[in-house]
Parts: structure tokens; sequence; C-alpha cells
């Protein structure tokens, strides 16, 4: 996995070949291949690698009666925090830059990764929205009003390779600013 991403993240995915990451294995085709069809199947272990050992927001604790503020400020870091990461940037880099070629890989990508997370947000906002915390909505859009507002600022721009990794003040602020803009939209309207 270790000799897979490293390749995948210097060199793209284009120009990585098995045989080239079984030549720095020191191995063989053929022992890859016993465990990988093809390099589109390395690929989605790699991003199940990375998803696995730094998706702490796909495991942190949502309870069902917490203060909504308090719940999402602590899901807003925790998403920042996961993919600022530099080995999630990288690999979002990866992806973007050989979207055109490779639809594929973004698919990947938003199955393996986001995807989870949306759906989990998602299913988080519709418990709160059948107590009658949250505006009854489409709880599908206002996860990803949500987990939009909280990436439209500092990850954005570190993405595109426009500002640096922002700090842990940083990201604090853009989530409670995300947190505040989200429940002004989406709190109901007091009777």
């Amino acid at each position: 996995m270790a000799a897979a991403r490293k390749a995948f993240l210097r060199n793209g995915y284009g120009q990585t070949s098995m045989s080239a990451i079984a030549a720095d294995l020191g191995g063989s085709k053929t022992t890859l291949w016993s465990y990988f069809r093809n390099k589109q199947d390395l690929f989605a272990a790699v991003v199940d690698d990375q998803v696995e050992r730094y998706g702490e927001a796909l495991r942190l604790e949502l309870p069902e009666d917490a203060d909504l503020a308090e719940t999402l400020t602590a899901l807003g870091i925790s998403v920042l925090t996961t993919i600022l990461r530099p080995q999630i940037i990288a690999l979002h880099r990866v992806v973007v830059g050989e979207a055109g070629r490779f639809p594929e890989l973004g698919r990947m990508l938003w199955d393996r990764g986001a995807e989870r997370g949306q759906q989990r947000t998602e299913a988080w906002l519709r418990l709160q929205m059948n107590k009658g915390r949250l505006r009854a909505v489409d709880a599908r859009v206002a996860a990803a009003h949500f987990l939009g507002l909280c990436q439209s600022g500092g990850f954005y721009r570190h993405l595109l390779g426009a500002a640096p990794r922002p700090d842990q003040a940083g990201i604090e602020a853009e989530v409670q600013l995300a947190v505040q803009t989200f429940l002004t939209a989406y709190r109901p309207d007091p009777a």
C-alpha cells in the first residue's frame, strides 16, 4: 500500500504502472496481480487505506440530543482536520488532476470517502429535523450545504495551492462561521 500510494502521489495515476510499483517493491508483477486485478483496484485499495487511516470524521460520535451548535462545530472541525491532512490533499490533487482522463477516479474517491461522510451527516441532520430541532427540508441538501460551508474557505484555497494549510485557529474560526450560517438558515422559524 505504501509503495503504491507513493507512486500514485508522485507520478499521478496515468503515469504509474503496476510494473513500476512491483519494481519498487523488488517483487514481480505476477505477485502484485495476485492481490489486485488491475491498477484501478490497487488505487481503490490506496483510497480505502487513506480513508480508514485518516477518516476521523467518519468515527466522530454524533449524539442524538446534544447541543446542535456544539455537535456541528465538532463535526466541522473533524471534517476539515481530516481533509486538510497532507495525504488527503495530495490524494485529492491526484484525482482532480487525472479526472479528465480517468473520471472513474473521482467517483471512486467520492463513493469511498466523501459520500460516506455526507450520508452520516445527512442521517444526523434528518434525525434533528424529525425532532423539530431543524427545519424539515431535504436532509441530503442540508448536509451538502453544511459540508460545503465548512470547505469553502481555507480548504479550497489550500487544495488549489493558493494558500498555506490553515492552522487550528483558522479551522475553528471557519467552522464557527459555517455553523452560525447553517443554523441561521436551518433552525425552525419561531412559533
